[in-house]
């Protein structure tokens, strides 16, 4: 199903000291098809390289990590975007610092990635070699991560840490030759923005008793945002919102400093034997991102360019955002039993209540060349009232294990999430309905097997105002199997075996398909997929 193909290979020369590692992997594939009767999901295509280098040594003064790499990807389709990847190239270095001493452990990490990034229109949504409507995105990100770990008695360990994010971007859309639309300039949706965020935190944990853990913790991020100036494709009538838009942006100040303090408190009780409960509390502050913030475009084109949320609406930043401001009530308890068969059951409840909540509000409706609505709505960012329940289950037990080494288990997982927008008394976006999930697995010295079984309900609780899509209750079976011998194991897996027909509830809008044949529908999921694998290790 799609034909893809692909490889990776891990290669380690080590020695008591030293040790270095090449890891690199090449995966394709065509667009799939769709279960049942749904067909060729378009925009599914992609392309992907990955290449890294690991270098590490163990000397007197702790244990030096460095690891570099390159990413690159020639193309990928987004079925439930407006815009495809034609081009990635991505290159990263890490480096890591670790020791060990009587009075505490350090850990200290430093990172750096350089990514330049193209979107335009593939063949799916009518893309040619020239033309079509580049859009191109350079990012710049850095910083590091330091903990220590202090154990000031037998009973109480205290952890300090301090993390810096640097993140630059610009983004910017060369003119298109001959377009009234797209030119004479380049339009400017993001000049030079950064986003810096350092962060602080303590935390104590305590162990009472060999029953009663307790771990308490601060942190305070301090966030500054700034970008500059803006501009659209050119200043014809047909430009106007955005001529405008561009204006009012320019004139107002882009700056801005947020200084947030989150803390939680959690405990975890062994009540008895096979009886543990857990329960927590937590506050977390969340400054909105660069394109929350300042994307400024009020073009029915221009907005449509912009959004994560695959629904094919137009979004426009909001300069007068507020960071959110979650409140969590969590706990778990957990049943266990040991023997022959040991098994785990856990349940664990969740209430968030979260002030300022970044989502939108509804500027209008976006219309086709006729002025007619076209299924698509103009939103912006703003900030809401919202509140989250519900309740994730989990559990697995062993069914057997025989003479030849060989064992059986079994387990399930199951949750279910109900997000209700307090300001509008609508549902929130992109909430997964309940779902559930049936593993078996059997594992043994040369054979493996496995079997899965996926559910989903109804979605039927969706956001108006982003005339988010319902979709229908499926069920998947996988299997799969596996025989090694000599190191060499040789695999074969089956997705959704009997090429059920569905949707993913959080799949968003194929509009890949609407390009090519103007009906709307949420992005079917993969159909019939037969997978055969090979590896070796020595």
């Amino acid at each position: 199903d799609g034909d893809g193909f692909g490889g990776a290979a891990q290669v380690t020369a080590a020695n008591d000291k030293f040790s270095l590692t090449y890891a690199g992997s090449y995966t394709q594939s065509d667009n799939y098809d769709g279960g049942g009767k749904d067909g060729v999901v378009r925009s599914t295509e992609y392309a992907k390289t990955d290449h890294s280098l690991s270098l590490a040594a163990q000397t007197g003064i702790g244990l030096f990590q460095v690891k570099g790499g390159i990413q690159r990807s020639p193309y990928e389709g987004f079925p439930n975007q407006r815009m495809d990847m034609t081009d990635n190239k991505s290159w990263f270095l890490n480096g890591r610092w670790q020791n060990w001493f009587a009075w505490g452990d350090v850990d200290l990490r430093v990172h750096y990635r350089d990514t330049d990034h193209r979107m335009n229109f593939l063949a799916d949504k009518g893309g040619t070699e020239d033309g079509g409507m580049p859009m191109n995105t350079e990012v710049h990100s850095a910083g590091y991560t330091l903990k220590l770990s202090l154990p000031v008695s037998q009973r109480d360990t205290l952890r300090f840490g301090s993390e810096l994010h640097h993140q630059w971007l610009d983004d910017y859309w060369p003119p298109v030759a001959g377009s009234m639309m797209m030119g004479p300039n380049t339009f400017v949706n993001v000049n030079a923005a950064h986003r810096d965020r350092l962060g602080t935190y303590a935390e104590w944990e305590a162990n009472w008793t060999g029953d009663l853990t307790t771990t308490i913790g601060i942190r305070n991020d301090q966030v500054w945002m700034n970008t500059g100036d803006v501009q659209p494709y050119g200043n014809s009538m047909m430009q106007m919102a955005d001529i405008q838009a561009a204006a009012a942006f320019n004139a107002a100040d882009h700056s801005a400093h947020d200084s947030n303090w989150s803390g939680s408190a959690l405990a975890h009780y062994q009540a008895a034997k096979g009886i543990a409960l857990d329960l927590g509390y937590a506050h977390k502050v969340r400054s909105p991102n660069i394109y929350e913030r300042y994307t400024w475009g009020r073009g029915a084109m221009a907005s449509t360019m912009i959004g994560w949320f695959g629904d094919g609406n137009g979004y426009v930043g909001n300069l007068n955002l507020k960071p959110e401001r979650a409140d969590t009530v969590s706990g778990a308890v957990t049943f266990s039993g040991a023997g022959d068969t040991p098994w785990t059951l856990r349940i664990a409840p969740y209430l968030t209540h979260v002030a300022d909540y970044i989502d939108v509000v509804k500027l209008g409706d976006l219309t086709d060349m006729m002025g007619m609505p076209n299924g698509f709505v103009q939103l912006q960012f703003a900030n809401r009232e919202a509140r989250l329940y519900g309740v994730d289950v989990s559990g697995d037990a062993t069914l057997w294990t025989d003479a030849d080494g060989g064992s059986a288990r079994i387990g399930v997982t199951a949750s279910w999430l109900h997000g209700q927008n307090l300001t509008d008394d609508d549902p929130l976006y992109h909430q997964m309905p309940f779902n559930a999930g049936l593993h078996f697995d059997y594992a043994a010295p040369r054979w493996d097997a496995h079997a899965e079984l996926q559910a989903v309900t109804d979605k039927d609780r969706v956001d108006p105002t982003r005339n988010e899509p319902r979709t229908q209750a499926y069920a998947l079976v996988n299997l799969g199997a596996g025989y090694t011998l000599k190191g060499v194991r040789l695999g074969v897996d089956i997705s959704n075996l009997f090429d059920t027909a569905y949707a993913p509830p959080l799949g968003g809008q194929s509009l890949g398909d609407f390009v090519a044949t103007g009906v709307l529908r949420p992005v079917p999921g993969r159909g019939r997929s037969s997978n055969l694998s090979l590896g070796t290790k020595f």
